[in-house]
């Protein structure tokens, strides 16, 4: 589909359809054309995934199992490979960056391409066009893309074109594109704004774009300003490059050097946590952990893993604690310990549902709104804290040290005067 016109800017979104459920089909043709849901197997599990064919039957993303079973009972439901996925959408990154001169990865399944100028060569939609199939016929995966001046209207066009689909928005469209759609289609616009604008009604991008922009702010505040001008297709979001968001990390230096295995360990957690609680405020999660050990000699050594994307706490600290365990084989003092969590991509903890404990997901959640609200060190797991005596010892500890220096200090000056160096 084309919708003809002009533009300055030329932002492409692509969106690999269903995912998961893609990657499945994938595995098992046997799957295809059927309902497929991806999530926790039980009924306490929570959908991940879904195919189009179950959600003709009213099927969604984050709605409890026991629900969507219930809604469509032939669905196949499969608990979800994270490492296969995130292989994938690794093979895809990869294609995008050998052939793309700015792009960014938003999610597991997302990437936004920055080809302003690309029209003088070889045309924006061909070579949008081009890469699209590319990538079906190297992965077999089905891709939608949309074309258009900026972030904004490019994912909704995007939106537009599925399933497996293309379409281009020209400047002088954008408006006409947009004002009959739903209000919903807006990235920004979650469900609780969508409630909102709905009681008010607003059902139309026409009609929220034709609010004063003023009477939304005094609503929404700075979002209501941001809705608006979404709403009249204006985005100046740049594409950030993959490079410039790729990591997030944490060192320690310890005052003396040490080989207190249980402080290390209680560290590590500490560091993990602080580290994981900043991923999931930026909304992203880690796909490879590095843990690295400086030596009292000063020898440095890193090891690293690969891993699904997360972004969970308990998940993270066993593989911390792994590395370190094959990472200290020389038994030296340490001088120095530190995390790093690379390979960034945007998401939440949806996608580390496949395990069949929502009430995990929700701690999370109950843990960061009070990090939000009283600081990071509101709640702190018991295994990265000291306990009561621990601290005690540690102060008892550095007390001692502290006298030793003094009586040391005593001892030279007691020797300077004695030898007549005072006078």
């Amino acid at each position: 589909m084309l919708i003809a016109g002009n533009t300055e800017r030329s932002i492409l979104h692509l969106d690999l359809d269903t995912f998961f459920v893609s990657v499945e089909r994938l595995k098992n043709s046997r799957l295809t054309g059927k309902p497929v849901i991806i999530g926790g197997m039980s009924d306490r599990g929570v959908v991940s995934c879904c195919s189009y064919e179950a959600r003709k039957y009213g099927v969604n993303s984050a709605m409890p199992m026991k629900m969507a079973r219930n809604m469509c009972p032939d669905a196949i439901i499969i608990r979800g490979d994270m490492e296969a996925y995130s292989n994938y959408s690794d093979i895809v990154t990869e294609i995008i960056a050998e052939k793309a001169p700015l792009y960014e990865k938003s999610s597991i399944d997302e990437h936004y391409v920055d080809i302003t100028g690309m029209d003088r060569f070889h045309g924006c939609y061909r070579w949008s066009h081009d890469l699209r199939q590319y990538i079906i016929k190297e992965t077999g995966l089905p891709v939608s893309t949309g074309l258009s001046i900026n972030k904004t209207v490019s994912k909704i066009a995007t939106g537009e074109a599925k399933p497996n689909g293309e379409i281009e928005v020209y400047k002088e469209r954008v408006l006409p594109f947009l004002d009959p759609l739903s209000i919903s289609k807006i990235p920004m616009i979650g469900q609780k704004t969508y409630h909102v604008l709905r009681s008010m009604g607003i059902a139309t991008i026409y009609t929220l774009r034709n609010i004063p922009a003023g009477m939304l702010e005094k609503l929404m505040g700075k979002n209501g300003i941001e809705i608006w001008k979404r709403a009249n297709g204006i985005d100046s979001t740049p594409v950030i490059s993959y490079s410039e968001q790729k990591s997030i990390s944490t060192e320690h230096t310890f005052e003396k050097d040490t080989t207190d295995m249980v402080r290390l360990n209680q560290l590590l957690v500490s560091m993990v946590e602080k580290i994981a609680w900043e991923m999931r405020k930026q909304e992203k999660l880690t796909s490879c952990v590095t843990v690295k050990i400086r030596y009292s000699n000063f020898d440095t050594h890193t090891l690293q893993k690969r891993i699904p994307y997360t972004a969970f706490d308990h998940i993270l600290t066993d593989i911390v604690k792994e590395l370190f365990a094959r990472l200290y084989q020389r038994r030296m003092l340490i001088r120095l310990i530190g995390v790093r969590f690379s390979h960034l991509v945007r998401g939440t903890q949806q996608l580390d549902m496949f395990d069949d404990t929502p009430e995990k997901v929700s701690l999370y959640m109950a843990m960061d709104r009070l990090r939000k609200r009283f600081g990071r060190n509101a709640v702190q797991r018991a295994a990265g804290v000291m306990t009561a005596s621990e601290r005690e010892a540690k102060a008892l500890k550095q007390l001692e040290n502290a006298l030793n220096e003094q009586k040391m200090m005593e001892e030279r000056l007691c020797g300077y005067y004695m030898y007549g160096f005072g006078h």
